[in-house]
């Protein structure tokens, strides 16, 4: 029976990712058009990994220069002044607030996301979401860890969680934590998952039609 859902949020419940694939393009666009393709080419393919990962390996990696204290502050500064804002607007993935209102009350649902924690609980009050989750979970720990502490904390077995994603590294935390997962993928993207794995353009209507809801 199923106890737990473990949601991601950019892709999963709100349609932002785009939002946030801009506003990486929009901080490098100073070091060219070449340094701004390799920055959303490695956003894109790295979903759900955190953004100081990401600005880490840009330092680094692509621009070749230290990774300081301050340059990660004033990396973080920028971007989240450029997407905060968007993404409480973004506008829901098709289905999610039904099943939210549906089923909040029948199962305990989560979200694990790779934005930094006190921006992400900010999001989720001014989009008016808090009371649908039983905790939230950023980007203090690794994927996999918060997904394995909700297991462990709330004793549920891998076989009363659910790991929903749109990324690699959802898939990767969810199987590390032991936990069952299904992916989501925009109509018309491609997927980034294993061959074996199921997704949905709405997993919604899939999660309503599991047994023991």
């Amino acid at each position: 029976m199923m106890k737990s859902i473990i949601f991601d949020f950019d892709g999963v419940l709100a349609e932002s990712v785009d939002i946030k694939t801009k506003a990486f393009a929009e901080l490098y666009k100073n070091h060219g058009p070449k340094i701004v393709k390799q920055v959303v080419d490695y956003h894109l393919k790295n979903g759900g990994i955190s953004r100081y990962e990401k600005f880490k390996f840009f330092q680094e990696v692509l621009l070749g220069l230290e990774y300081t204290e301050d340059v990660e502050r004033e990396s973080g500064d920028r971007f989240s002044n450029l997407v905060e804002e968007m993404v409480v607007k973004a506008p829901w993935v098709t289905g999610a607030k039904e099943f939210l209102d549906d089923y909040f009350r029948r199962i305990n649902i989560y979200v694990v996301s790779a934005t930094p924690d006190e921006e992400l609980k900010r999001i989720i009050q001014k989009r008016n979401m808090a009371h649908y989750f039983r905790s939230v979970y950023g980007a203090n720990r690794k994927k996999g860890e918060s997904i394995l502490f909700i297991l462990e904390k709330n004793g549920y077995s891998s076989e009363e969680a659910m790991v929903v994603g749109d990324s690699i590294a959802d898939y990767e935390g969810a199987m590390e934590a032991g936990a069952k997962f299904i992916g989501r993928v925009p109509e018309g993207g491609k997927s980034p998952f294993p061959q074996n794995v199921i997704f949905f353009n709405n997993p919604f209507d899939y999660l309503r039609s599991l047994n023991g809801f």
